[in-house]
């Protein structure tokens, strides 16, 4: 993370917490929201809230759909995508140009059942026997993760074989919820995804060699009700109370 967006981050924190003038002017702010900011998001809320006055009115979902409903009209103040996704609608005029900024990035785990025999991860031949071994799988349809998984066992050159015990999981998030039900052995999310799943325990996450990280940049809406309290919530995430919550949720600062 670049230390004079820390400093920014920092100084604009300062400002909203010394000036009386902030609860006048509370705003609400509606943040629509990659599943995968999900937990890290739900734990800074308070802090925002307290801090600003501002009021936080969270939505959730894969990546993918989510811009879906951008596109066909959905309202919202502050977006948080993939950065591919973002600038995809600064080009439509869903997000203001020069609005877009990097939160936070993620990389790729792997889950299984709490309390299971887990499986060696630790090289891409041991990941490669582990997936070979595994009596079924499952990542999401449409999410970044699971659009790597696919590409990456095509890469292993094992896809033949995992095709018949895949499961493709459309709910939003449940790649390692659809572990803890029972409907795989192992699933594949972001790390973010699985740690707060109860019933799910985090294997590991992919073998250095083979692991991608899946960025999140958030952009604000060209009508936003209030683009300096979108600013402000977007300057959040690189002051230093919320930098110990991104880690904590499996999420690292960019």
């Amino acid at each position: 993370m670049k230390m004079n967006a820390m400093i920014a981050g920092a100084l604009g924190f300062a400002v909203v917490m010394l000036n009386p003038a902030a609860a006048a002017n509370a705003a609400e702010i509606k943040v629509i929201s990659s599943v995968g900011v999900r937990a890290a998001l739900e734990e800074l809320k308070p802090q925002f809230e307290g801090a600003t006055q501002h009021k936080l009115t969270l939505a959730f979902g894969t990546a993918v759909p989510l811009k879906r409903q951008i596109e066909a009209g959905e309202t919202f103040d502050v977006v948080i995508l993939t950065p591919a996704l973002v600038e995809d609608l600064v080009k439509q005029g869903k997000v203001a140009p020069g609005t877009q900024s990097d939160v936070a990035k993620a990389g790729i785990g792997v889950a299984g059942r709490a309390g299971a025999v887990k499986p060696d991860i630790g090289t891409a031949e041991a990941f490669r026997r582990a997936l070979l071994n595994a009596k079924s799988i499952v990542y999401s349809k449409e999410g970044q993760s699971g659009t790597y998984m696919a590409s990456l066992i095509e890469r292993l050159g094992i896809a033949a074989e995992m095709k018949p015990k895949t499961v493709l999981e459309t709910r939003s998030g449940h790649s390692a919820i659809a572990v803890v039900e029972g409907k795989a052995e192992l699933g594949f999310a972001l790390i973010s995804e699985i740690l707060p799943v109860s019933g799910a325990e985090l294997v590991g996450p992919l073998p250095a060699e083979l692991q991608n990280y899946v960025v999140f940049t958030a952009g604000i809406s060209p009508s936003a009700r209030d683009a300096e309290a979108a600013r402000a919530f977007i300057n959040f995430f690189t002051t230093p109370s919320a930098l110990p919550v991104l880690k904590s949720k499996g999420m690292e600062p960019r």
